[in-house]
């Protein structure tokens, strides 16, 4: 998916050149830093439902195939795959249970499958944890793609719902973290459902150039 070589889905030479995330960076919201900072200038001003997000690696051309691949091509196996990347470079989760970011119903119905849902279910199993199905859909929303940071805020406000009893501490699960509208608009969702703790992981993160 990366190189176009013939073989695995992703060869272990891509795999290996993956841009992991590592210190410093943010303590919030998990962004590369020039030196470790409480709040980057990414986060700083905001006000987030979550108490960090990690990823595990850069959201660049390579892993960008990698991801329109898997949730648009229907190439589930890849799942695990991200799994194994993200349980190396990202520490297990002192939570309660996963939760994963519940996909909008016609964009799961045409690709059959939920990208985000996969990878936690690998997760979970990698790190002995519970997946707990606490959010729901409350309404669809248009595509975050060609938005702006802005707009992908309002796009997912009041988007997703509680349900059942909210542990204290939760992390959420998603395959991209790119701006944290989504990451925020879940968590605030689970903060409202009894939630003290919300903790975000994902495979891959937009990195901006300042």
């Amino acid at each position: 998916m990366a190189c176009s070589r013939p073989g695995e889905q992703v060869c272990a030479d891509c795999t290996t050149g993956l841009r992991r995330i590592a210190a410093p960076r943010c303590a919030r919201c998990g962004a590369p830093t020039a030196w470790p900072v409480r709040r980057c200038g990414e986060c700083a001003g905001r006000r987030l439902a979550f108490a960090q997000a990690r990823a595990a690696v850069e959201y660049d051309e390579r892993v960008r195939r990698i991801v329109a691949a898997w949730k648009e091509r229907g190439l589930r196996r890849l799942a695990a795959w991200a799994a194994r990347v993200v349980v190396e470079g990202v520490p297990r989760p002192e939570a309660a249970c996963l939760v994963h970011v519940p996909g909008d119903p016609d964009r799961r119905l045409r690709r059959g499958h939920h990208a985000a849902e996969r990878l936690a279910r690998e997760l979970a199993e990698a790190w002995g944890l519970s997946l707990e199905p606490l959010l729901v859909r409350a309404r669809g929303s248009p595509r975050q793609r060609a938005l702006t940071r802005v707009e992908r805020r309002r796009n997912v406000v009041s988007a997703f719902a509680c349900r059942g009893p909210v542990p204290a501490q939760v992390t959420l699960v998603d395959d991209v973290y790119t701006t944290g509208a989504t990451a925020n608009a879940a968590a605030s969702a689970l903060r409202k459902g009894g939630a003290r703790r919300v903790e975000v992981v994902t495979f891959a993160r937009a990195i901006r150039i300042r």
